[in-house]
């Protein structure tokens, strides 16, 4: 008789089919990128959500296989207890499929909380709350953020007196009239 190798026995796990299921709903839904979201939205209808919904039935039938506060058990909760949530993709094009893009954007707020602990003061946290949020919108805007900063700090000081706020529309990320050395190259 042949030993089950330990691979075999991870591909026989409630939780590795569970993977197989999330990976193919990914790998769908990603050939959709490129697609306007009114077709996205469409062609999800017709090829994600039947795996969406067999997924949550399987995860319904099989949740009382596995201990409840076993990992695997506790993603089956959180996935039946998020069930509207996790399925908000499916009613609007435009919604992408997880939230990893915006998880990756704050990553640098979670790295550099440690070096919060030296703004003491509302002041100093309002300051870090701009800098962080013209950095993310630069990047947001396919900008070089140094090269931006750079330029908004040489830029500004030359409107100082003016009253009329319209003039630092040139200024901002999705400005056509920014200079091109900013923007990166695709």
């Amino acid at each position: 008789m042949r030993k089950t190798s330990s691979r075999d026995e991870i591909k026989e796990t409630l939780a590795y089919k569970a993977l197989k299921q999330m990976a193919a709903i990914y790998t769908i839904d990603k050939s959709l990128k490129e697609l306007s979201a009114e077709e996205r939205l469409e062609r999800r209808n017709l090829s994600v959500t039947p795996l969406v919904e067999a997924f949550f039935d399987w995860v319904r039938k099989n949740k009382d296989k596995v201990p409840p506060k076993s990992e695997t058990g506790q993603g089956f909760g959180y996935c039946l207890n998020q069930e509207k949530y996790l399925k908000t993709f499916l009613t609007n094009g435009n919604v992408p499929i997880d939230n990893s893009s915006s998880e990756r954007s704050i990553r640098p707020f979670t790295i550099g909380r440690k070096n919060w602990v030296l703004i003491d003061t509302i002041a100093g946290a309002e300051a870090s709350a701009i800098s962080y949020s013209i950095a993310e919108t630069a990047k947001a805007n396919n900008l070089r953020t140094y090269e931006y900063y750079k330029y908004l700090l040489t830029e500004i000081p030359k409107y100082q007196d003016e009253t009329d706020l319209a003039v630092f529309d040139q200024l901002l990320p999705w400005s056509a009239s920014l200079p091109e050395y900013i923007r990166r190259k695709k």
